[in-house]
């Protein structure tokens, strides 16, 4: 299913921690988005720093400025948040999610089954004596009992818009900023696709605060974040869902085009929580590169940081 946002439905949603971070400022600061603008307010949350953290505070305040200013003041017809869902039958197999598509399916294959391999922990989080992989949070195979696992993709296109820019902090300004919005893109389509495409969640009734804070059941890995590290598995999201509906294209390495683009999975279980794979073994390399069916060496490259 294709899902469109404008502009302001999706700046409504933006999680401006991220925003901030991509700047290079802590936490603390991006509290500059809940403030009210007028000068005391402003004034009053400058001055709660320490002294030698007050002029970082107020370059803060003056991106968060800079920043709404151009969401305000951006054409809507030169910016495109558009973002593509689909449920799908599904059920575990070990460390792998098996996905059917029915023949009428909307995804490249049109009918058939895509293997989706996922990893395990190796160690188990602090505070937990549990080795997680996704696929636990989806009924095995075994059971007879088919589930269901959602997948998706957005982007955020702004071509028009930043061909008209020739300031370069504007142009870096849009850059993080439809990073975002691609983001709020997907945070407001899973909340459609819980209420009522998916349907498991149809009373559900949240805040844009309580969506950031992830009030909600289920949860929404994305490709290259901690659960899903490998970024070559974009290559099944595409094959599952088609990206080039929304414009999207992969590189040869899985990176998506345009960059203010993401892609993952949607799992339901109401037990299902983020998670970090951290470090595997060559062993468990060895083991995902067979269910792959890609070279060890190859996928050594997309796993670097987990080795």
């Amino acid at each position: 299913m294709l899902y469109s946002y404008s502009l302001h439905e999706a700046a409504e949603c933006i999680d401006w921690l991220y925003f901030f971070h991509a700047w290079g400022f802590g936490r603390r600061f991006s509290g500059v988005s809940r403030i009210h603008a007028c000068p005391s307010c402003r004034n009053s949350w400058v001055g709660s720093f320490p002294a030698e953290e007050r002029a970082k505070a107020g370059e803060a305040a003056r991106l968060y400025d800079d920043a709404r200013f151009l969401l305000d003041h951006l054409d809507e017809t030169e910016i495109r948040i558009e973002g593509l869902a689909e449920i799908f039958p599904a059920n575990s197999r070990e460390d792998n999610i098996v996905f059917r598509i029915p023949p009428s399916g909307s995804g490249s294959r049109g009918g058939g089954e895509v293997l989706f391999p996922l990893l395990r922990q190796q160690r188990p989080a602090a505070g937990s004596d549990v080795c997680l992989c996704l696929s636990d949070f989806v009924r095995p195979e075994a059971s007879g009992i088919e589930d269901r696992v959602g997948v998706f993709a957005t982007a955020v296109r702004a071509e028009k818009a930043l061909a008209g820019m020739c300031d370069v902090y504007q142009q870096l300004l849009l850059q993080t900023l439809c990073d975002r919005l691609s983001e709020a893109c997907a945070e407001l389509m899973h909340a459609a696709v819980r209420r009522v495409q998916w349907g498991y969640a149809p009373h559900e009734r949240l805040t844009a605060e309580e969506l950031l804070a992830g009030k909600y059941v289920g949860i929404r890995p994305a490709i290259g974040y901690p659960s899903l590290p490998d970024q070559s598995e974009a290559f099944l999201i595409d094959r599952l869902l088609g990206m080039g509906k929304i414009g999207v294209s992969l590189t040869e390495t899985g990176a998506m085009q345009p960059a203010a683009s993401t892609c993952g999975l949607m799992l339901g279980h109401p037990a299902a929580r983020y998670f970090a794979v951290g470090k595997i073994s060559d062993e468990q390399l060895h083991d995902y590169a067979a269910r792959r069916g890609m070279p060890s060496d190859t996928l050594r490259r997309f796993l670097s940081g987990n080795l």
